[in-house]
């Protein structure tokens, strides 16, 4: 069983200080639900409005999650990833709680034309240069909305890059180009944002009185406090080997005396699975040459953890449970018991979430 056992009291408390200090808050629940699963989040982020926080919206990441934290989240839902043409909208009831993220102009001349009332925000480019509209084709999204007095837009969506320094700058320009495209809006012009600082965040609502700032955080929010996140993985299966004996998938052998150990959790969990981390130093380059040498001799650092040292894996991780090497003198775990793993959150499904108090 690979388990993550959340302190209930401390996370909640976590969850209420975020949200009591970044007022129009937008939780963002997407993916694998950063490791809690996507309904568990948005009934969470419900237990905040009921608690009476400024939490309105829901963020997910694609139109394929909306049905699953529509039925347990009353309010907005925002879709992250701009609407294409290929999306079908959904059915009356859950489309008049939904606001559409369009980052091209086909696409808002297509949404109009199949949904006149649909809710909307725009997209302006970034330094991200992800999705996005320049400033000529917002001014020209202006023009086309004034024609669909029918249409609710609700402002303005920046996704900014992480660790570049300042965004004060860059999103003064960009709010600029908004103004001037004259776009129509419902109430006071909201700026949908990701990745502020909190000091950013203060100054441009100090700066900008007139506008509405919706931070869209997820990380920040329901991981912020890693100490109250604890996985652990379950020992299945204890073997002794010595020096020379073969064992596993492609029959490599112990490098010494020592013991087998199969624990829960694998490929299929994410474990072993390592995405880029976009890290340039020389340190952090040197140290993925390293992992690669020791992948090719097979001695690789696995994230499970016994006595505070994390062990190796004694072969790549197999789907469902994975195989590590303790050298002779270590503790031996018993069958049955649990060992801390380390894991990325957002590229790991547990097997149960436990959530304590």
């Amino acid at each position: 069983m690979l388990r993550l056992t959340v302190d209930g009291p401390r996370w909640r408390a976590h969850l209420e200080q975020v949200a009591s200090t970044h007022p129009g808050l937008v939780p963002v629940a997407k993916g694998n639900g950063y490791g809690f699963t996507l309904g568990r989040l948005a009934r969470k982020a419900q237990w905040l409005a009921d608690r009476g926080h400024d939490v309105r919206t829901l963020a997910v990441g694609t139109h394929d999650e909306v049905p699953e934290v529509a039925q347990r989240w009353s309010g907005e839902i925002l879709v992250l990833t701009p609407w294409r043409p290929w999306v079908a909208l959904p059915e009356p009831a859950v489309a008049r709680r939904l606001v559409h993220t369009v980052s091209r102009l086909d696409d808002l001349r297509e949404l109009l034309h199949r949904d006149p009332t649909a809710r909307i925000v725009l997209e302006r480019m970034t330094s991200m240069r992800r999705h996005g509209m320049t400033a000529r084709e917002l001014w020209e999204a202006g023009d086309l909305l004034r024609k669909h007095p029918g249409a609710h837009v609700e402002g303005l969506a920046l996704h900014l890059p992480l660790g570049q320094g300042t965004h004060l700058g860059e999103v003064t320009r960009l709010m600029n180009d908004f103004v001037g495209g004259d776009v129509p809006h419902r109430g006071l012009p909201q700026v949908w944002v990701s990745h502020l600082t909190d000091a950013e965040l203060a100054t441009l609502r100090e700066q900008y009185a007139d506008f509405t700032f919706r931070p869209r955080i997820g990380t920040g929010l329901w991981l912020g406090d890693r100490g109250a996140l604890r996985v652990t993985a379950t020992v299945l299966d204890v073997h002794a080997v010595e020096r020379g004996d073969a064992f596993g998938y492609r029959g490599r052998t112990a490098p010494k005396d020592g013991h087998v150990l199969v624990v829960s959790g694998g490929t299929a969990h994410g474990i072993g699975l390592e995405a880029p981390t976009g890290e340039q130093s020389i340190k952090a380059r040197a140290a993925t040459l390293a992992r690669g040498g020791l992948d090719a001799v097979g001695f690789v650092r696995s994230p499970y953890s016994i006595d505070g040292k994390l062990r190796l894996f004694a072969e790549p991780p197999h789907m469902q449970a994975s195989m590590l090497f303790l050298p002779h003198g270590s503790r031996v775990p018993e069958v049955g018991e649990d060992v801390e793993v380390r894991v990325r959150y957002t590229a790991t499904d547990v097997d149960e979430v436990v959530v304590t108090g």
